[in-house]
């Protein structure tokens, strides 16, 4: 999962921690997020610690981003 940073379309960027992913997530092969490897992920979702990519796919990059516009907004809490 990401360490620090925001989502996909944004000029932040998460930064994965590579112990955490395998060879396909490092490699871009897979979705960094769900592991989907078809169709290919395409969305640059962060990078590695040594500045390399990490991709995911259409609905996870969405997910990401939606979570990012959503991120400043305060929680409701109920009593």
């Amino acid at each position: 999962m990401p360490r620090l940073g925001a989502a996909a379309d944004t000029t932040d960027i998460y930064t994965f921690e590579p112990e955490l992913l395998s060879t396909a997530q490092c490699m871009g092969d897979a979705c960094a997020i769900c592991h989907a490897r078809w169709p290919r992920p395409r969305r640059a979702l962060g990078a590695l610690p040594d500045g390399s990519e990490v991709y995911g796919c259409a609905e996870c990059a969405g997910i990401a981003a939606a979570h990012d516009a959503h991120a400043g907004e305060p929680e409701l809490a109920a009593r």
